[in-house]
């Protein structure tokens, strides 16, 4: 029976999830070439808001759980495990003072309604894995970004996702990257939990009523640390969280 009822409730969801992301691709370009890029991040703020609350009609919740105050006056480095597509759109939604810009594949700049646009315009990092000195390039970019414009980077240091939930080692090639270009920045471990249970392969079905939580932890100084220092205490931090129940 639940099986049943994961593939109705998926069918609903993502049926919605298909429009949203039609009608802010409309939106996000209609704002960006009338409007500029303020009323660009917003559309993208508010698609991100109906993809994640949109959950709700699978059964599933989300849950934000900010364990540290974040500063506003310098740019942020936020650091996560990486389960699922969906663990991006609370990302966003939460933390949207911060203007979260990710570190993404290069693929997903394209094809995608409402997603690849934003990528596009929103001054991503666009990485091709098969050729590292384009993905440092970018990432380079993406770096100095936020450093002259006191906003955030988002990356997932385990380079893939990991829909079990067992954390595969973080990688500190690009995290060292950002740190070296925007050396003002606060690291910053985002634990994100059930995302991979609720999408485990592919986008069909989902799995209804799946319990999901994005955890912001303690901040990391990275003064006086090596960049292997602080994604080490990244991953650990992140891995500790992992373990507690909520």
């Amino acid at each position: 029976m639940k099986k049943v009822l994961d593939y109705v409730l998926s069918c609903v969801y993502l049926l919605y999830f298909g429009l949203v992301l039609c009608v802010f691709h409309v939106a996000q370009a209609t704002a960006f070439n009338f409007f500029g890029r303020p009323a660009h991040k917003k559309t993208v703020d508010w698609m991100n808001a109906c993809i994640a609350y949109g959950w709700y009609l699978t059964g599933s919740t989300i849950r934000f759980r900010p364990l540290t105050t974040l500063p506003t006056d310098r740019p942020i480095i936020f650091v996560a495990n990486h389960q699922s597509m969906f663990d991006i759109s609370p990302i966003i939604w939460f933390l949207r003072p911060h203007t979260p810009t990710f570190v993404s594949k290069i693929e997903i700049a394209h094809g995608i309604p409402g997603v690849s646009y934003n990528l596009r315009k929103s001054g991503a990092a666009l990485i091709d894995r098969k050729d590292p000195k384009q993905a440092i390039v970018e990432i380079a970019r993406l770096g100095k970004l936020i450093q002259q414009q006191n906003l955030s980077a988002v990356i997932f240091p385990e380079g893939t996702r990991s829909a079990s939930g067992q954390m595969r080692p973080f990688v500190t090639g690009g995290v060292a990257t950002l740190m070296k270009r925007a050396p003002a920045a606060l690291v910053v471990p985002i634990t994100i939990r059930g995302t991979g249970h609720f999408n485990p392969k592919g986008m069909f079905p989902l799995r209804s009523f799946s319990k999901m939580s994005w955890t912001v932890l303690a901040g990391i100084e990275p003064a006086g640390r090596t960049a292997d220092e602080v994604v080490k205490l990244a991953q650990e931090a992140i891995t500790e969280e992992l373990k507690h129940i909520i």
